[in-house]
């Protein structure tokens, strides 16, 4: 099987790259929405994330109390630099967690009755790998937000047709 490191270092890979994301986009266009149903801004999807790590790290795999507020993730705007900062925290955190993970066994906090019966929530390695899928699927989310974001801001600079017919657009 895996290690609990070789797992830690695939996802450092990807909370990296989500990272770079909302360093990449600044305060403004990290927190922005863009115009497509239901997707999240970078901002927000990296909050969620964190709420992933602490919430199946924390109170899943190792049994700890956590206070996630799944709903305030998904409203979430700020600094970037605070966000990068808590996501740091949440990794750091989530080492701690695993150290007395025992990947076969259940988990040692409470699962909901239709997780309990699918491999994330029957066991702590299954509440682990959830954890690392979630980042990955995320980050494909948070690139293409991305580049959404800046291709409209490319457009507004480069066509001035585009900031006059569509100005929510605009990085004035």
């Amino acid at each position: 099987m895996i290690t609990t490191e070789d797992l830690l270092f695939f996802l450092d890979e990807v909370l990296d790259a989500m990272v770079r994301v909302v360093e990449t986009l600044g305060d403004e266009l990290a927190c922005r929405r863009p115009e497509i149903d239901s997707l999240n801004s970078p901002y927000v999807t990296l909050a969620h994330c964190i709420g992933v790590m602490d919430y199946w790290g924390g109170q899943v795999i190792a049994g700890r109390e956590t206070d996630r507020d799944r709903d305030a993730e998904f409203r979430a705007s700020g600094a970037v630099p605070d966000l990068v900062a808590r996501a740091r925290d949440a990794r750091r955190q989530l080492a701690r967690d695993l150290e007395s993970m025992s990947p076969y066994e259940a988990p040692r906090g409470v699962v909901s009755d239709t997780d309990a019966c699918l491999p994330l929530g029957s066991s702590q390695g299954g509440a682990l790998v959830h954890i690392y899928s979630e980042l990955a699927i995320h980050r494909g989310h948070m690139e293409i937000c991305r580049d959404i974001l800046l291709s409209r801001v490319v457009a507004t600079v480069t066509d001035p047709a585009v900031h006059q017919s569509d100005s929510r657009y605009s990085v004035e």
